[in-house]
Formats: structure tokens, C-alpha cells, sequence
């Protein structure tokens, strides 16, 4: 399910609202550093920006994250893709991706998170690499089906959590297309709430309540630290 055990765990208390923030001016910037500065020109810019308001961030963070971004205030983003693999309880397959300026403190610190499961694991068969839009509308009853046909999706599922009147969906794309479909999506009236290239397992893995509650606890502990960029999980 990539990261849909996510959803459940997306009502934030304020004490963890800054490191969201911070998580948010950062995938503004590397979205920035990916393409174009302008979020018209960058659909994934555009969805990281919209993201950041939703969450009440400062319109000049958000200025000041696309300049850092762009390097047009002299001082270029600086952050590493580190990608972990391994297992959770229960021998859930994840992959974790990071961004981060040392390695040597992110390596340690996802040897800690990992107690509870297995570092180090080749798990990356398990997962197909894909791009990954979530989208909503404000129309209520339309087929994603349909929206992903035109859009030029490969795939689309259910996007949980959203209890919200409306239309919605996880749209599955090559990742050479995923900025195509999510401007394509976009131009449909759809909301586009994530757009990025990720990790869509193969097979999901089955768990009684109490398992997968002991697992979901594990992703969230890793997703609490401020490398993680992405947390993906066969679950």
C-alpha cells in the first residue's frame, strides 16, 4: 500500500506541526531543485506549494524555500537521497527515503528507529517504482477510472481516509509521465494533494488489528524523524 497506512495518522497535534513544516518547505525546495521555480511551469512545485498553504505555512517561507531551492538567494539547497530498506514487525517489507545533509547522522539514527525490525534487508523487489498522484474532487460520484484513463494514469485505487463528500484517488503513472498526469488531473478540476516518484508494492501483506497497529506505530516512529522524506510499506 506505499504509504497509505499514512492516512489514519495525518491528524497532527501541534507539538509535532513544526517538523511537518519543516518537511513541507523541503520537498518545496527539492521540487524547485527538480524543474522549473515557478509552480505554473512545475506541477510538482505547484502541489508541494498548495500542500504547505494547507497547512498554514508563511506565504515568505515559502518564497524563501523556492529561492534556496532555485539558488537564486546564493544559497543552493545542499541535501542527499538516501534510500534504507529493511523490514518492520512482522516482516513488512519498507523502504525509507531521506534527505539529508549528514549521512553519517541519518545511518545511525535509522539503525535506533529500526530496533523493532530488520535494517539492511534487500526489499526492493518487493515494490514496483512508479509516479504517485492523490487526488480529490469536489464532484461527488465520479468514476477515478474514468479520470485516470484521460489523464493518462496506468492504475488507480481508493485513497483511504477520505471521508469527505467528493471523488477520489490514487493514481498509479510511469514516472516519466507522472508530471503529465499530474498537470492533466489538475487541468480536470482535480485537486492534486501528493504528486511524486515512489514505491507501489507488489503484493500488500495482510495483518491481524493488533499486528498492523504495531506496525503502523513503527512507520510513524520513522516518519517522526526529520531526514524521512518517504516511508513505503507492503502493507
Amino acid at each position: 500500500m506505499g504509504r497509505q497506512w499514512l492516512q489514519k495518522h495525518r491528524e497532527l497535534n501541534n507539538a509535532k506541526r513544526g517538523k511537518i513544516t519543516n518537511k513541507l518547505v523541503r520537498e518545496i525546495a527539492i521540487a524547485c531543485k527538480s524543474g522549473m521555480p515557478d509552480p505554473n511551469m512545475n506541477p510538482r512545485l505547484a502541489v508541494a506549494v498548495e500542500a504547505a498553504r494547507k497547512a498554514s505555512v508563511p506565504n515568505d517561507t515559502i518564497a524563501r524555500a523556492i529561492k534556496k531551492g532555485s539558488g537564486t538567494d546564493g544559497d543552493k539547497i545542499d541535501l542527499d537521497t538516501v534510500t534504507f530498506e529493511g523490514f518492520a514487525p512482522h516482516k513488512v517489507p519498507v523502504i525509507v527515503e531521506c534527505l539529508t545533509d549528514n549521512r553519517n547522522r541519518t545511518a545511525p539514527e535509522m539503525r535506533v528507529l529500526f530496533r523493532g525490525g530488520q535494517l539492511g534487508a534487500k526489499v526492493m523487489f518487493f515494490f514496483d517504482h512508479v509516479g504517485i498522484v492523490e487526488a480529490t474532487h469536489a464532484t461527488e460520484g465520479l468514476d477515478p477510472e474514468d479520470a485516470a484513463i484521460e489523464a493518462g494514469a496506468q492504475d488507480v485505487e481508493p485513497l483511504e481516509g477520505d471521508e469527505e463528500a467528493g471523488s477520489s484517488g490514487r493514481f498509479f503513472t510511469d514516472p516519466t509521465d507522472l508530471d503529465a498526469v499530474t498537470k492533466a488531473l489538475r487541468e480536470a478540476g482535480w485537486s492534486v494533494t501528493a504528486s511524486d516518484i515512489g514505491y507501489r508494492p507488489k503484493e500488500a501483506m495482510e495483518l491481524p488489528e493488533e499486528q498492523r497497529d504495531e506496525v503502523e506505530s513503527f512507520l510513524a516512529a520513522v516518519d517522526d524523524n526529520d531526514d524521512v522524506h518517504r516511508i513505503y510499506a507492503a502493507l
